[in-house]
């Protein structure tokens, strides 16, 4: 996700204390206990990201820059398993064990994916005793299934043609087989999604900009992100979001070659539609999570366009994917 803004990235380094010793009455030393900033467990890692300034990108352009535009993107690699959907992954986990959804060593977690949704799930179901079992199409990057079996996921590969809805009805599928034990989280619908974006991602982003935020830029996989973000700083009366500058402008980022959500606001597709090489967006449908009336802007990209943005990326040493290409060339 990227803003322009005129902040600047905040990073915090947690140091250990020096160890404090204190004689008893035999004249032996013992430890005076202190609190370290640790984590208990890897999910308790997700979120808290920084921001990185990227107006070099905007000057290789020829964008000037003169007049304080500022890009900044949110770092989301940073998280425990590198990427923004880490949230969402232990979003959704965590709301299933608080409604008494699933148990651990009981419950399998079967979700459909286009990758990195399903490597939060496979590292949280790790993490907390799931069995996980993801559906995905064919098409997807053999080093996320790599990633995913070495996380101890199963996963099911589906024509490449039927896109991420082929790869749910076999996830609903593979549930029913299961005996009653299986449960799909439904990334696409559930309110979990935007919620986690709301509560965290939002507020982080007005505080790291200091509330100068203009414009936020994302992707659209689910439509958590760029939904619950908006909401957040712009204000929603549905989920008691009070508006921080709703004069925020939203922009969404959609493959080129998929302008399913254009499509769905109205607007024209362009060029042939079909299949992306943009992993992680455009999912083959408009999502449920996706809050089409906080949009004020729809981008479309083409895959090339966005690995050429990427490799761009990598060269001034930020090692990102398509999906970040993407958006950085819209932004």
């Amino acid at each position: 996700m990227f803003c322009r803004t005129a902040s600047a990235a905040r990073f915090l380094i947690a140091q250990r204390p020096a160890a404090k010793f204190a004689a008893n009455r035999s004249g032996s030393a013992t430890h005076q206990i202190r609190h370290l900033n640790v984590a208990s467990r890897p999910s308790d890692l997700v979120g808290n990201t920084p921001l990185l300034d990227l107006n070099k990108i905007l000057v290789a352009h020829g964008v000037d820059v003169s007049n304080g535009v500022r890009l900044v993107g949110k770092l989301e690699s940073l998280g425990p398993c590198s990427s923004v959907k880490d949230r969402l992954g232990r979003s959704m986990i965590d709301d299933a064990e608080a409604k008494g959804l699933i148990t651990p060593g009981e419950s399998v977690l079967v979700e459909p994916t286009s990758g990195n949704t399903g490597i939060a799930l496979a590292f949280i179901a790790r993490e907390r005793g799931y069995k996980c079992i993801l559906t995905m199409p064919e098409t997807m990057s053999v080093e996320r299934r790599m990633m995913l079996l070495a996380l101890g996921a199963e996963v099911v590969l589906t024509p490449k043609e039927t896109a991420v809805p082929g790869a749910l009805a076999k996830a609903k599928e593979i549930v029913e087989g299961l005996d009653g034990k299986g449960i799909i989280l439904q990334q696409f619908e559930n309110e979990a999604n935007a919620k986690v974006h709301r509560e965290t991602t939002g507020p982080e982003v007005w505080e790291q900009t200091e509330g100068e935020i203009d414009i936020f830029v994302s992707g659209v996989g689910t439509g958590g992100t760029v939904s619950g973000v908006s909401q957040y700083i712009k204000g929603s009366e549905k989920y008691n979001c009070k508006p921080l500058k709703p004069e925020m402008k939203t922009v969404a980022v959609e493959p080129m070659e998929q302008m399913l959500i254009t499509d769905a606001l109205g607007g024209e597709k362009i060029g042939e539609q079909g299949p992306h090489k943009i992993q992680g967006m455009g999912a083959g449908l408009v999502p449920k999570v996706l809050d089409l009336d906080i949009l004020d802007e729809v981008v479309p990209i083409h895959s090339d366009e966005a690995v050429t943005m990427a490799n761009e990326l990598w060269m001034i040493g930020l090692p990102v994917g398509a999906s970040s290409g993407a958006i950085v060339s819209a932004a």
